[in-house]
């Protein structure tokens, strides 16, 4: 009897052992980690312009690393906390570089999210899909960085220019045939996305394109490239610059009393970023392009996420200048982050944060009606869609549909 209790308890002990082996087992196995990811923090890299000719953007990291603070007041992602570590690079590629390394090889980063400019971004993204670190939803619109059979681990995140670049070429074709247009470029990869785009889209008609002038971030002004484009005869001028040389030729233009037809790039539209230094009576019948809602357009005022973003902006970025459409970038981007890192769930490798981040169907508050983020595995332009707009004087003003541009290879 004793030989047969003791074998039936040493069974009954065994089964339970392995029940709870086998309830225990999942639950471990679904904790997948990657450098960077713990079950209390997740580890963001981040490079930004917090210095040189590009540092207008920098209230975009404030932004996101305010965004950040909120989410790891609420309790963080799953419980883990966002450890955001920001460099400066001072719109320079070999520092860009640097500052990707030491993330990366030194801080042991889980991903570097959105590092600013086509330059910077362009030096580093071999490194980072040798090293197979996502570099995601970076910090410019050009073209290159939608391309997930070569660069696997690069996406970007807003519009890309070269789609930008076609939609100023069709409004120009239908409501200014005639029109000769003179064309401030910054020189390189940024500037030349924007115009392939525009001659796309143009087609046979790019004889319309009567003056190509570049600058280089290096040059204290354009002042120069600007009288030089006024003396083309030019009656249409695209200014493809970064904020701090699209408010100074804004303001040239005024100054010399040229009087074109104005496009300035949508990464240069920000009121208090650049048409406030440009001066507002310069900047009066502007035309952009937008895809998210302005923050200082009274349309917004009782609108829901108008609020949401107007509240995070009073507790966690009180600072912050809310005529700078770039808050409203920032916060956008950051909310993006998060969705992706939600979806991962337990399974926090660098590999299933790209997998997901390809797999992105959003809709968010402070984008405009009928513009969503949407990735799939082929397709890695979360934002394809752009609304013309014209700046009043006051506020800029919204016309025509919401477009959606052809991404170009």
């Amino acid at each position: 009897m004793r030989n047969a209790s003791h074998c039936l308890r040493a069974a009954a002990i065994a089964s339970l052992a392995g029940a709870v082996l086998a309830t225990a087992s999942p639950a471990i196995a679904q904790k997948k980690y990657d450098t960077g990811a713990t079950d209390a923090e997740l580890k963001i890299g981040n490079i930004m312009p917090y210095s040189g000719p590009a540092s207008a953007y920098a209230v975009i990291g404030k932004t996101e690393a305010a965004f950040f603070n909120k989410v790891n007041a609420e309790g963080g992602i799953n419980g883990r906390k966002i450890n955001f570590i920001s460099y400066d690079d001072g719109y320079s590629p070999p520092k860009a570089v640097e500052q990707a390394r030491k993330l990366v090889e030194s801080d042991g980063v889980l991903l570097i999210f959105q590092s600013l400019g086509t330059p910077s971004n362009s030096a580093i993204m071999k490194y980072m899909n040798a090293k197979k670190v996502p570099q995601l939803f970076v910090a410019t619109g050009a073209t290159k960085f939608g391309d997930p059979k070569d660069f696997p681990w690069t996406m970007g995140w807003q519009p890309n220019y070269q789609s930008e670049g076609r939609i100023y070429a069709k409004y120009l074709m239908e409501n200014h045939p005639n029109g000769k247009i003179g064309i401030l470029f910054q020189n390189d990869d940024y500037g030349k996305d924007v115009m392939k785009g525009l001659k796309d889209g143009l087609g046979d008609k790019t004889s319309m394109i009567i003056a190509e002038v570049p600058y280089e971030t290096s040059d204290p002004t354009v002042d120069s490239q600007i009288v030089k484009l006024k003396a083309s005869g030019a009656d249409i001028f695209l200014n493809i610059a970064t904020p701090k040389f699209a408010a100074q030729a804004i303001k040239k233009v005024a100054e010399i009393g040229w009087k074109p037809l104005q496009i300035v790039n949508n990464v240069s539209n920000s009121l208090g970023g650049v048409l406030v230094p440009a001066g507002l009576d310069n900047a009066t019948g502007v035309l952009s392009t937008a895809y998210y809602k302005d923050a200082t357009d009274p349309t917004w005022k009782d609108d829901p996420g108008f609020k949401a973003w107007s509240e995070f902006m009073d507790k966690y970025y009180p600072d912050g200048n809310r005529t700078d459409g770039n808050t409203v970038y920032g916060y956008l981007v950051g909310q993006t982050l998060v969705q992706v890192l939600k979806q991962c769930g337990d399974d926090l490798t660098r590999e299933n944060v790209m997998k997901q981040a390809a797999n992105l169907k959003l809709d968010l508050d402070m984008l405009l009606p009928g513009i969503s983020v949407h990735t799939t595995p082929t397709s890695f332009y979360p934002l394809q869609q752009l609304q013309m707009e014209k700046f009043d004087g006051t506020r800029w003003q919204r016309f025509g549909p919401v477009i959606s541009g052809e991404v170009g290879g």
